[in-house]
């Protein structure tokens, strides 16, 4: 761990050991907070950051993995709704129609 002028910085293992505390419910934030010295902020982020989610597959993913998914979907859902209208466009029709 190092400081700087704009504050305290922390490497990850610092981070995950106290979302790892706070999840296996040894303690409260507000108690890890004044034990390591760190912002309830910083905490909140990183409990949000480092948290797991667990798929139906047994796949362990974390927060940060959830959200660059979505939004690859979210890209995935665009590009597919602009190659819908490309085939409606190139795709003759007949006059029977």
């Amino acid at each position: 761990m190092s400081t700087n002028k704009r504050g305290n910085r922390y490497d990850e293992e610092f981070k995950r050991t106290l979302v790892n505390l706070y999840q296996n419910g040894n303690k409260s934030q507000a108690a890890l907070c004044e034990e390591y010295g760190v912002s309830i902020n910083a905490l909140g982020r990183w409990i949000k950051q480092y948290s797991t989610v667990e798929t139906d597959d047994g796949e362990v993913l974390t927060a940060l993995q959830v959200k660059e998914l979505q939004k690859r979907m979210a890209q995935l859902e665009e590009e597919n709704l602009i190659l819908k209208k490309a085939i409606a466009i190139f795709t003759p029709h007949s006059n029977n129609d």
